[in-house]
């Protein structure tokens, strides 16, 4: 089996465990794998683990199945895997649900916090020897508690991030998924779209209104992305809708980087059409739009949404008994097709 980066030793100690036979290759160079060298790489190669930067297309698949049996990816997203082909291929494709959704739910609350209060940008004024004192007009944020919460994406993330900042900040909580049920397509599975029990679940529990999206964006102080990149999702955040958000208004995305066209959000940010960005994902990473890194207004963390330990653990073992169940004859309980 080949796995593209390297991934938590408990993982790799359980795929020699599980399946004592097999050959475990691990590409262990700092960056992640060039296209060419990962279709060699994985030629022969029974099971594949990839990360969400390798993009397992139709040409890779078919170039390597048979034999390869499995694809387990280090993530939940799976957009970067062709999961069709893979269906025509008879190779099962399975992901990591369920395990980091505290760990990104904490990133996208800290993103809110650092956007409205203007965290970053005081770090770096300190660190650079320009803080003189404390002054009644410095650095003047904008307030977290009390302050209208828009939610897009109703799922597991998205569902506890909303309950951090209803029940520990007294947020107002406005929701928007494309299902006004609340419950998202067959389709959309995976962490980020999954939905938590029931609209009446988000009601109940939080007092949540679902409501369509431009009222969601005109309406909401701090707007959290939580939904998977689709056709449908691609630039959901574009011109048109950052000239809908309040002026005072802060964007947090933890979810896929092209959902925001990163180009319109840079031309926002930079005019005061909204306040603040706290950005832990981008849309062509890792590279940035032209303009994005000078902003004081933008926060960016090197998508650390899943990095802890106990996550990073977790998501490695799913990863690990995905392989060792499909190719011991059982279905991965985290099975995408």
């Amino acid at each position: 089996m080949f796995v593209t980066r390297e991934i938590p030793e408990a993982a790799l100690a359980r795929l020699a465990a599980g399946l004592p036979d097999a050959q475990i290759e691990v590409h262990r160079g700092p960056d992640r794998i060039a296209p060419d060298e990962l279709a060699r790489s994985a030629h022969g190669a029974s099971a594949l683990i990839c990360t969400l930067a390798d993009r397992i297309d139709a040409a890779l698949l078919a170039a390597i199945a048979p034999p390869l049996r499995v694809v387990a990816t280090f993530a939940v997203g799976y957009e970067n895997i062709d999961l069709d082909a893979a269906r025509r291929l008879g190779v099962r494709v399975a992901n990591t649900p369920g395990v980091l959704t505290d760990a990104t739910a904490e990133i996208a609350v800290a993103l809110a916090l650092a956007g409205a209060r203007r965290v970053a940008e005081g770090d770096r004024f300190v660190r650079e020897g320009r803080f003189a004192g404390w002054g009644p007009l410095a650095h003047r944020g904008r307030a977290l508690y009390g302050q209208t919460v828009g939610i897009v994406g109703a799922g597991r993330i998205g569902f506890r991030v909303a309950a951090t900042l209803r029940r520990g900040f007294e947020c107002e909580i406005l929701v928007h998924t494309r299902d006004s049920q609340g419950r998202e397509a067959a389709a959309q599975r995976g962490e980020a779209e999954r939905s938590v029990g029931s609209r009446e679940v988000w009601e109940h529990e939080l007092g949540a209104r679902f409501v369509p999206l431009d009222e969601l964006l005109e309406r909401s102080d701090i707007v959290s992305l939580h939904c998977p990149l689709t056709r449908e999702t691609h630039h959901l955040i574009d011109a048109r809708a950052l000239a809908r958000m309040k002026r005072s208004a802060v964007l947090v995305n933890t979810a896929r980087g092209a959902i925001i066209d990163e180009a319109a959000l840079v031309t926002a940010l930079r005019s005061g059409a909204i306040a603040a960005a706290g950005l832990d994902v981008y849309e062509d990473e890792p590279r940035l739009a032209p303009g994005l890194a000078e902003l004081e207004n933008a926060v960016l963390l090197p998508h650390i949404g899943s990095a802890t330990h106990a996550a990073r653990d977790a998501m490695g073992m799913l990863c690990a008994e995905a392989v060792i169940a499909e190719l011991s004859g059982r279905a991965a309980p985290n099975r995408l097709v």
